[in-house]
């Protein structure tokens, strides 16, 4: 390489478009791999790059003001632009569009995560809240120090984390889900029933097979008349990629909106990836296309393209991670890694009315996903068996007593 294409590639410009986890972990990755050109990362909102899983916690209780990364972006050379929201990409002229004027790059990351579906006909009617930022959790937590009924639209992952901090902060809680059981799309049937009496453990409410007919100041209506008193609302219904500034860009989008990225992360478009919550990979493992709105997957997923961006042409092995996730609610620590959806198999290791128990789920005897409810152990041996694609005896694995490592067949 001569003097001068040192030079320029010492002076590359990426432009990080998102401040989550996923844009953070990539500036971040970027140096860490060593590169050496001008590295900004763009968010929209003027809170310093934050975490969030807090959110639907500590902070959300009072027991942390906030959840800023403890990052020196300023040392290793970062430039933030806060306040700053992302309005398109003219890939001709390798130039972001912002709120604050164009801003040019040499690469580009989409970072922009994943946004919250709404309630429709919520808009605008007071007392209605989605908690996904910092100022989300700061509108929630004068409602929960004042104790105020809450009705929660969704008994998903954050609807329960939400249930389970309201219920600890003497709230009395309703939890209004339209399938006809918790997490009906994410678990199977059998699998979520047992955690519908989690919710009347806590005290909380849990109403199945109920819709929302509309939202009024102080109350929910139920499409069967009933109606629920409210202080507040609490909505979530899903999330689902922040995209939709990308339209017109030529960047391929998938039917649900994610970004659709390559092995490496990679766009449709030259020089141009994305990470995290509003991307899709493929993966070998699975055989099929993921999306993943998790913490770990915006934590893995820029070590892999900051990794081709610093060091184009060496050899990276693809993305294609076992997707984790853990949620902590009603008192229980719940982990899941893999992906089930084409298992053919389905064993419990021990009983869903005890406090720990876990599922694994298996393709062909090979373990394909587990779900460890107070079990970090079976998470933890499972996902080793996983990632090695190992296959396994099912009547051992059936055994609560039998640690997963040992079985494993030849």
């Amino acid at each position: 390489m001569s003097e001068q294409q040192r030079a320029e590639r010492t002076e590359r410009r990426v432009v990080v478009a998102g401040a989550g986890m996923a844009g953070v972990q990539t500036a971040v990755a970027l140096r860490e791999q060593g590169f050496t050109g001008l590295v900004t990362l763009i968010g929209a909102e003027p809170h310093q790059p934050y975490d969030r899983p807090p959110l639907s916690k500590a902070v959300l209780l009072g027991k942390a003001e906030e959840s800023a990364f403890d990052i020196d972006f300023e040392g290793l050379g970062i430039a933030l632009h806060l306040g700053c929201e992302v309005t398109g990409v003219r890939a001709g002229d390798h130039e972001l569009d912002t709120s604050a004027g164009p801003v040019p790059y040499d690469v580009l990351v989409l970072a922009t995560g994943a946004e919250p579906v709404a309630l429709p006909g919520s808009d605008g009617v007071p007392g209605v809240h989605l908690l996904r930022t910092l100022d989300d959790a700061a509108r929630l937590r004068p409602v929960l120090e004042a104790g105020h009924p809450v009705v929660v639209v969704g008994a998903g992952w954050i609807g329960a984390e939400f249930a389970t901090a309201a219920r600890a902060a003497g709230c009395e809680v309703t939890v209004v889900e339209a399938a006809d059981r918790p997490l009906a799309g994410a678990l199977p049937a059998e699998v979520a029933a047992p955690m519908a009496g989690w919710y009347e453990e806590s005290g909380a409410r849990l109403l199945t097979g109920a819709r929302v007919a509309r939202v009024e100041s102080g109350a929910v209506v139920l499409d069967d008349g009933r109606i629920l008193p409210a202080g507040a609302v609490v909505v979530g219904i899903g999330a689902r990629p922040a995209t939709g500034w990308l339209a017109g860009s030529g960047i391929a989008l998938g039917p649900e909106g994610s970004v659709t990225a390559d092995a490496a992360l990679r766009t449709s478009l030259p020089d141009v990836y994305a990470v995290g919550d509003c991307a899709s990979f493929p993966s070998a493992r699975y055989g099929t296309r993921l999306v993943v709105h998790h913490w770990d997957n915006a934590l893995q997923g820029p070590r892999t393209a900051a990794a081709h961006i610093a060091a184009e042409g060496a050899d990276i092995p693809p993305y294609d991670p076992v997707p984790y996730f853990w949620s902590e609610q009603f008192g229980r620590f719940v982990q899941y890694a893999g992906h089930h959806a084409d298992a053919d198999t389905l064993l419990w290791r021990g009983d869903p009315a005890e406090p720990a128990w876990s599922v694994c789920w298996l393709r062909d005897g090979v373990l394909v996903a587990v779900l460890a409810v107070g079990r970090p152990r079976d998470l933890a041996q499972g996902r080793r068996l996983i990632e090695a694609g190992s296959r396994i005896d099912a009547g051992r694995a059936a055994d609560p007593s039998v640690p997963l490592k040992t079985t494993v067949l030849p």
